[in-house]
C-alpha cells in the first residue's frame, strides 16, 4: 500500500500545498497538478456534479504519482465515507462539523473494527489491489486515511478546542465563507469577527498539535494565513485558476493593440 506523505509531513511539522477541483476532470489533471507542485488535492463532491465512476478515475490515476488524492463527501454519512475510501481516497474533508461528537463519529467511519465500524473489503483499490495480510492492510489504511474537519460555523468555532482533541482528527480545514456567512458578516473576510475566529480555530489547532488547512484565493491571502500558522494550504481552485491566467493573458495581449 502506498503511504500518505502528505500526513506524515503535516505530522511533523511542515507545511504542504495543493489545490481544489470543483469543475474540470481530465485524464492529465493529477500529472499537471504534481508537475505544478502540488503535494495532495482536494476532490470536491459536494458543490460540484462529479459522479463516484469520475471521482473513482481519478483517484486511480493519482495512483503511481506522489500526489495525494482527498475528497469532499456530497454529504456527511458513513455510506459516502465508506464507498470513497474504498474507491481510494486517502482521506476525507467532512463538511459543517460543529462538535467533538460529529468529529468521534468521522473517525470512527474511517477505522475497522475494533475502533470503527468501517466494513471490510480487502485486495481492491483502496489498499492498491494488495496481497498483504489483512492486519497489515488495516495497519496501513489506519496509517494513511487522513480525517480533515470542515470548521465553518460559529458553533464550529466555540467548539473548535473540543473538536481538535479529538484522538484521529488530522486537519482542521478553516471554511471561512460559510464561516462568514454564519457570522452574518458575508464575504467580509477582514471582519474582526472573522479574524477573530481565525486565530480561535488556530490557537485550537497549536495547543493539540494539528495541522489548520485554508483555501487560498491568491497568493496574498495565502501568504498571510501561512505566517498565522496554517500548514495545509490548498492554492485557489481550478475555475479560479483557470479565470484569473487567462483574464490576465488576455489582457495583456490587448496592450498590443495600443502599439499597431
Amino acid at each position: 500500500m502506498r503511504s500518505n506523505p502528505v500526513k506524515a509531513a503535516l505530522a511533523d511539522g511542515e507545511t504542504v500545498y495543493g489545490t481544489m477541483v470543483f469543475e474540470f476532470l481530465s485524464a492529465g489533471l493529477p500529472q499537471v497538478l504534481q508537475n505544478a507542485g502540488a503535494q495532495f488535492v482536494f476532490y470536491d463532491m459536494e458543490h460540484s456534479g462529479f459522479s463516484m465512476d469520475e471521482v473513482k478515475t481519478q483517484l486511480a490515476l493519482c495512483r503511481g504519482l506522489g500526489l495525494v488524492p482527498l475528497v469532499r463527501p456530497p454529504d456527511t454519512t458513513y455510506q459516502y465515507t465508506a464507498r470513497l475510501l474504498d474507491l481510494g481516497a486517502m482521506g476525507l474533508l467532512f463538511q459543517m462539523c460543529e462538535t467533538a461528537e460529529q468529529a468521534e463519529e468521522f473517525v470512527r467511519w474511517t477505522r475497522y473494527p475494533p475502533v470503527g465500524r468501517r466494513g471490510a473489503m480487502f485486495g481492491g483499490a483502496h489498499d492498491d489491489y494488495s496481497s498483504d495480510s489483512v492486519p497489515a492492510i488495516i495497519e496501513g489504511a489506519h496509517d494513511r486515511t487522513m480525517v480533515c474537519v470542515l470548521i465553518e460555523s460559529a458553533k464550529g468555532i466555540a467548539n473548535a478546542e473540543e473538536i481538535m482533541a479529538v484522538p484521529g482528527v488530522d486537519v482542521a480545514h478553516l471554511g471561512h465563507g460559510d464561516l462568514s456567512l454564519s457570522l452574518e458578516v458575508p464575504g467580509q473576510t477582514g471582519h474582526p469577527a472573522l479574524q477573530a475566529s481565525i486565530d480561535k480555530l488556530l490557537a485550537a489547532c497549536e495547543r493539540h498539535g494539528k495541522a489548520a488547512a485554508c483555501l487560498a484565493g491568491n497568493v496574498q491571502i495565502g501568504q498571510d494565513w501561512i505566517r498565522r500558522g496554517f500548514r495545509m494550504v490548498s492554492y485557489s481552485y481550478d475555475i479560479g485558476l483557470m479565470t484569473a491566467a487567462l483574464s490576465e493573458g488576455i489582457a495583456q495581449l490587448r496592450t498590443a493593440e495600443v502599439g499597431r
